[in-house]
């Protein structure tokens, strides 16, 4: 048994907290090995978690205290229950995220990217992640986990580079990745493009311009109507639906595009829909994902009317694209370039706005119609995105979505809660072709290569000599980068190794339980899940636990803009790290989001106060008394009491883990520290503890006490480490030691009944004393009519020390004149009235505290009953008043009621 140290009167987070890590680290308890054995030889079972790996640029925010936590504590109880837990950790290089904050800084500098070239930016950038690359990871390290950060990964590390170039190589050589002119969500302020899944959409105020375009052949006019006029420039076609009476004559024929006064066709298709607005649509296939589709169908030409970073097409744009097609490198799906003229050079709400002015100038605007719509924009920037065409790489999605899809029907990969199971198949069965390719430098660079000469195209490892198709030694490497979320698909498999074939992979993978926001579902669950199976063959990991969004009090999304955010390394500072776990465990539904309170922190922080000191009380009495780990053979009805309510405890907190119901167990928890033990058992024990039952005691209070230190280990993991290695204990961490295991011996159900009848009278006759204003240093007999005789004779201690009785009186009836009665399910409590107070003198005390509470409900009613106040006032200070005018009235019925008793 290891030497026990003493515990400070008050504990102080900031004291324990970074010496207690820093003991886990010294020790290795994190590390995890490959076929690992136990103490008896055998192979443990692995359980493995990848952490959602966070940005380089990222901050400690309450997402990742709340993510971190509920992993820390899977990883804990796991590795308790005997596992060889693996919780690896590791950052992301964030592509977009980290070139904005490198050109940021840049720019203070007076620098630009083109300035420095792509070398010297990266050298910036790779300079950047040294500096600031760790501060997550510290941060990490300040709320407790206990990732094995031996095996720390980054996505732009060397082996995951490998894995990136791999995946590439193999897709590309299958025919699932390409490269073409594709709509694209693009961003003109961080200048990329950004796939499907990284458009957020926000509900905007818009307008439905209704246009009318003239008809060549007839001379009459189509009205349509559009929320983008300034793509108008890009229309090479108007569509109408084949079956619409209203324009069969009009197939074959032409309109004329105002402004640009151009000639373009009236085409029939399905997307004209005749049963919305007039049955009529401009096609702008450049810039909108339907028109694109149409465009292909028709064989429509393709004119691109925007710059990348957000300005109307001038002179040059054409002239630069014209060279381009002319030089025979361009793809027969290149799109043209229009010289919007007068409008070259404006952003696109500038165009907007004058040619608006235009059309309506030229009788070409019917009328506007207010609207509210779903804007696209960018997850990064919030900016508004623009669907172009442009030429990227894609990966082709339907061959790799099947197999995803199709494990997850089959239960190979479980969502916690169920119904994101929806979510995920709703996704990947509408799952377009991936854009893959981003116009950065910070990233994976897309590993292909260019023939200048002839324009061969060579997908490579490494940077090939010659052009294998003519021989050339002029080739030049592909500008753009990979998606972020393409090397963050292969995060559980190339973290292991892959796609070397290494212990690690053999031993860790597929991996048991990822851990996220339901907000990342489409971003990156997916993509592991149909990444893990098409590369090595098996799900990625067993089960999804998704957990919701950390609000603020008012329920509000926390933001930058709102100024709402709490930080939690500010309040870890005030409160410990263990008080803000418990805080984000206790308030955790799997999938549901929840509201950060700080109240809720502070009483976080007061329990841990609380299990200090029931930990000192025990420490206390355990100074000089050799006491064994053991349960005595000599247990007394609250020993068999608390053993069997702890019992159940082991078994409702595991069941509870098991089915990843984390908040229900950290309750459970609390309600038996608190009240169970630190408020009941401690109290009963008290008087043995002086007599001739103070060893038994003392064995029984540390046993339960080491069993409530190791189920609250996972939730609260400093605190527990420190008061655990204050007692006697066997072993050198907490964190390592055997998790509790229910015991069918510590079963006592006959006991616990008896107990709580005893316990449930206790209440009673403590509550009836406290309305009644008798203070507990008054005693009173006790006439105690009940069947549970022996069960109440037993109870006798107790009830002369925590309810405050002198003699007490057992039996089938008692007449006691002018006695309070307390009834309870196993018995009727009796107690002289004579004995609890002096009538006259608690009566007037009673009419003064009524007279009182009177005169302020009268002054609220005066409020409430003046028309001023009610209309005037602010909703908030009326509703307030009426709460207080009913907390008063109700304050004045039991008043009443007491007085009613007493005469």
């Amino acid at each position: 048994m290891a030497e026990s140290k003493d515990l400070a009167k008050v504990y102080d987070p900031r004291e324990v907290e970074k010496r207690i890590y820093q003991f886990w680290l010294d020790g290795g308890y994190f590390h995890a090995t490959a076929h690992a054995k136990n103490d008896k030889g055998e192979e443990k079972k692995p359980y493995t978690i990848m952490m959602p790996p966070p940005n380089i640029t990222g901050q400690l925010h309450m997402g990742h205290a709340l993510d971190n936590t509920l992993q820390d504590i899977l990883i804990r109880w796991r590795r308790m229950q005997g596992y060889e837990a693996l919780w690896m950790p590791g950052t992301d290089h964030a592509s977009i995220a980290t070139e904005a904050k490198v050109v940021e800084a840049m720019r203070e500098e007076g620098l630009t990217k083109e300035m420095l070239g792509r070398d010297g930016f990266l050298e910036r950038a790779w300079a950047w992640k040294e500096k600031y690359g760790s501060r997550i990871v510290s941060q990490l390290k300040t709320i407790g986990s206990s990732c094995d950060w031996e095996r720390e990964r980054f996505t732009m590390d060397e082996g995951c580079s490998a894995a990136v170039k791999e995946v590439f190589i193999r897709l590309y050589e299958q025919g699932l990745i390409y490269r073409g002119n594709r709509m694209v969500n693009w961003c003109p302020t961080c200048n990329t493009s950004i796939s499907d899944a990284e458009v957020e959409y926000e509900e905007k105020d818009g307008h439905f311009w209704h246009l009318l375009y003239t008809v060549k052949e007839t001379g009459e006019q189509l009205e349509l109507a559009t929320t983008r006029p300034e793509t108008m420039l890009g229309d090479t076609a108007v569509a109408i639906n084949a079956e619409d009476e209203r324009y069969k004559h009009l197939h074959g024929c032409h309109v004329i595009l105002p402004l640009l006064d151009k000639e373009i066709p009236i085409v029939c298709d399905e997307h004209a829909d005749m049963t919305k607005g007039t049955g009529v649509v401009k096609i702008t296939p450049a810039h909108d994902p339907n028109d694109f589709e149409v465009g292909r169908r028709h064989d429509l030409p393709m004119v691109r009317v925007f710059t990348y970073d957000g300005h109307m097409t001038g002179a040059a744009d054409k002239a630069a694209a014209d060279e381009y097609i002319a030089s025979g490198k361009a793809a027969a799906d290149e799109p043209a370039v229009l010289d919007c003229g007068k409008y070259a050079g404006m952003t696109t709400m500038e165009a907007r706005k004058a040619i608006l002015a235009d059309l309506e100038a030229g009788g070409y605007l019917k009328e506007t119609e207010d609207l509210k719509h779903d804007v696209g924009t960018c997850y990064r920037c919030h900016q508004t995105i623009e669907p172009m065409v442009s030429k990227q790489w894609f990966v082709k999605m339907e061959p790799l979505a099947g197999p995803a899809i199709e494990a997850v029907e089959k239960g190979e990969i479980t969502f916690v809660p169920e119904r994101f199971t929806k979510n995920y198949l709703n996704w990947m069965r509408a799952t377009r072709d991936w854009c893959i390719s981003r116009q950065l430098w910070w990233g994976h660079r897309i590993p292909a290569w260019y023939c200048d000469d002839c324009g061969e195209t060579v997908v490579a490892k490494e940077a090939p000599a010659v052009c294998p198709k003519c021989g050339s030694t002029h080739l030049t490497q592909d500008s753009d980068t990979l998606d972020t979320w393409f090397s963050s698909a292969l995060w559980p498999f190339s973290t292991l190794g892959w796609p070397e074939h290494t212990e690690e992979l053999d031993y860790f993978y597929p991996t048991d339980t990822l851990v996220t926001g339901y907000d990342i579902i489409g971003f990156w669950v997916s993509r592991m899940i149909f990444s893990g199976l098409a590369y090595t063959g098996k799900s990625p990991f067993k089960t999804v636990l998704i957990h919701g969004l950390v609000r603020d009090s008012q329920g509000r999304k926390m933001s930058k803009s709102l100024g709402n955010g709490v930080d939690p390394l500010e309040e870890i500072d005030k409160y410990g790290a263990d008080a803000l776990r418990f805080m984000l465990a206790t308030g955790n539904s799997p999938g549901n989001d929840m509201r950060y309170m700080t109240d809720k922190v502070e009483a976080s922080r007061n329990f841990a106060n609380k299990l200090w000191n029931a930990a000192r009380f025990l420490r206390m009495n355990l100074e000089g008394h050799e006491v064994a780990l053991t349960l005595p053979a000599d247990l007394t009805l609250e020993d068999k009491w608390v053993l069997s309510r702890y019992n159940e405890l082991v078994q409702a907190v595991t069941d509870n883990l098991e089915k990843f119901e984390l908040g229900i167990a950290v309750n459970k928890l609390y309600e038996f520290i608190w009240d169970t033990y630190c408020d009941w058992y401690i109290e009963l024990c008290k008087s043995r503890l002086q007599g001739d039952g103070a060893d038994s005691a003392r064995r029984v209070l540390l046993y339960v006490m080491n069993g409530m230190l190791h189920l609250l280990h996972p939730f609260m993991p400093f605190i527990t480490e420190e008061i655990w290695q204050a007692l006697p204990h066997e072993g050198d961490s907490l964190m390592v030691t055997p998790w509790p295991v229910y015991d069918a011996a510590l079963s006592f159900p006959t006991e616990e009944k008896e107990m709580e009848r005893i316990m449930e009278a206790i209440r009673g006759i403590r509550n009836r004393r406290a309305e009644m204003n008798v203070p507990p240093s008054k005693k009173a007999d006790l006439f105690i009519e009940t069947t549970f005789g022996d069960t109440f004779t037993a109870g006798v201690p107790f009830l002369q020390r925590l309810a405050s009785a002198a003699e007490v009186h057992i039996g089938d009836n008692f007449e006691v004149p002018g006695a309070v009665s307390i009834v309870t399910a196993a018995a009727t409590i009796k107690i002289p009235m004579d004995a609890l107070v002096d009538k006259a003198a608690e009566l007037a005390r009673l009419e003064k505290e009524h007279a009182g509470v009177q005169k302020q409900l009268d002054g609220v009613l005066a409020r409430l009953n003046n028309k001023a106040f009610t209309d005037k006032a602010p909703e908030a200070v009326v509703n307030g008043a009426r709460e207080q005018a009913a907390q008063l009235q109700e304050k004045l019925t039991l008043l009443e009621q007491s007085m009613a008793a007493l005469k």
